[in-house]
């Protein structure tokens, strides 16, 4: 039966596109293992492939999960209860292509907490802490003995104007908001080495906020200093070509 097409974002390469059935396709699958305690169980799964002709990745989301079954063999998967999993199973978590500009041990952080923070919030907040302390100590220079007090003095630095300036209050401001909510505030003040409780949404939070400061710093920072470059070398093209033309070499040989 034809899917009616839909918005999609590629979790690859961040392209939104439309998919239709050219490029989407939807499983059911019975699992016959006999009689277990967790009943009848099947799992839903669908894949979608980026028409991004640049990245054309596949991208799988399953449910797994108790299913209905007839007496002709046909079932349908998934029943109205919680399934035993959903979400996705490839590319694993929901992190978004970073720069090559941006440390690697930061990126990685990031990635790792993307990939996990569904199964484990807390392990994943704790990674997208040290990502973020990460930045702060990179980005800004600033490095003190917890986080909290690295973020007030990033505040600081703003104040006193000797903030890099990819720094913006706004970004500042951002932080601040996110500090504030949940518990995500005494997060901040503890080591990022130390697990604390934390719940998905905050979890989430943590790691927007981190997407924001890649976005707001390195890239800011990386377009400003690429488009000064490129007028610093389009004046020195234009300084050249103002230059006399030195007078032509003579050819020919003194008489004596």
């Amino acid at each position: 039966m034809p899917i009616e097409p839909f918005n999609w974002r590629c979790p690859h390469c961040q392209s939104s596109q439309t998919v239709t059935d050219s490029n989407y396709d939807r499983r059911n699958i019975r699992f016959v293992v006999g009689d277990t305690r967790d009943g009848v169980v099947g799992m839903d799964s669908s894949a979608i492939a980026c028409q991004n002709p640049d990245c054309n990745r596949i991208s799988v989301d399953v449910s797994l999960g108790r299913i209905h079954t007839w007496g002709d063999g046909t079932f349908r998967a998934l029943t109205g209860e919680k399934p035993f999993f959903t979400g996705p199973l490839f590319p694993k978590g929901t992190a978004k292509p970073q720069p090559n500009y941006i440390p690697a041990p930061i990126v990685e952080d990031y990635e790792e907490a993307c990939a996990i923070v569904a199964d484990s919030p807390k392990a994943a907040a704790t990674l997208v802490r040290r990502c973020i302390q990460g930045m702060i100590r990179d980005f800004a220079g600033i490095a003190k003995a917890t986080l909290n007090l690295e973020i007030d003095a990033l505040k600081k630095a703003l104040d006193d104007g000797t903030a890099d300036r990819s720094i913006s209050p706004e970004t500042v401001e951002a932080i601040d908001h996110v500090r504030k909510i949940g518990n995500i505030g005494a997060h901040m003040e503890k080591d990022i080495n130390v697990i604390v409780p934390v719940d998905p949404d905050e979890a989430q939070q943590l790691i927007a906020l981190a997407e924001l400061l890649f976005d707001e710093w390195y890239v800011a920072r990386h377009n400003r200093q690429s488009r000064l470059s490129e007028i610093a070398m389009l004046a020195a093209a234009k300084e050249e070509a103002r230059k006399p033309a030195l007078p032509a070499a003579s050819s020919g040989s003194a008489e004596g």
